[in-house]
């Protein structure tokens, strides 16, 4: 299949798409990651939060009803995806600020955002790609603002690392297994770079992690 910038889609094929919600709900624990990454955020009223990479929009929405009062942005370049998104916002009767755009190249200013939220993004992108992305994220960031990532991480137990030496050779996972994300993000500048916690799946171990830009 023929990538668009670098980018892999959600299921890896469009025609998966319709899909996506089912198959995190079977394969992944999803609810369990994303109550982790909220926790971790540690997220305060009025703040601005970006999902990059939002998908069917499941951890925006998650985010937006535990802070009904700060302004969140969904961010995906898949149109079709972000269909699906809006309309799951529209049901759960929830204000969030939808755009299409790419990892990449943040379509927001400088220092404007609070915390930047990647969840089972990184992966889909190549290692080119991945290095963009967190310098956007550092760009967008304020002093202080924070990067939270869960994704494709380096295995945790022995069942993890024979799942990933499978797994490994799909999308551009191969760094995620090796560990080099948290070296991606202090090599983009990010500073106090955590790893919080390990969740096992199918697919192998996801990893979270936190990053923060620095005051000055």
């Amino acid at each position: 299949m023929k990538k668009h910038s670098g980018y892999i889609p959600a299921l890896h094929y469009h025609w998966l798409t319709r899909w996506y919600d089912p198959m995190m709900r079977w394969f992944f624990p999803e609810s369990g990651i994303h109550a982790n990454l909220i926790t971790q955020a540690h997220i305060q009223p009025e703040q601005t939060v970006l999902d990059v990479g939002c998908g069917t929009g499941t951890l925006t929405l998650l985010i937006k009803q535990a802070y009904p009062n700060v302004v969140i942005h969904g961010l995906d370049i898949d149109a079709k995806i972000l269909q699906i998104a809006q309309r799951k916002a529209r049901q759960a009767g929830q204000n969030i600020l939808w755009q299409q755009g790419t990892a990449t190249s943040l379509p927001y200013a400088d220092q404007s955002l609070d915390h930047v939220c990647a969840s089972l993004l990184l992966h889909h992108l190549t290692r080119q790609d991945k290095q963009h992305m967190l310098r956007e994220a550092l760009r967008v960031l304020k002093p202080g603002g924070m990067l939270h990532v869960a994704d494709f991480g380096r295995p945790h137990d022995f069942s993890m690392w024979l799942i990933s030496w499978f797994m490994r050779w799909f999308e551009e996972i191969h760094d995620n297994v090796l560990g080099l994300l948290p070296v991606f993000m202090t090599d983009t500048g990010f500073h106090q770079v955590v790893t919080t916690a390990h969740h096992r799946t199918v697919a192998g171990t996801i990893a979270l992690y936190r990053a923060v830009k620095p005051l000055g």
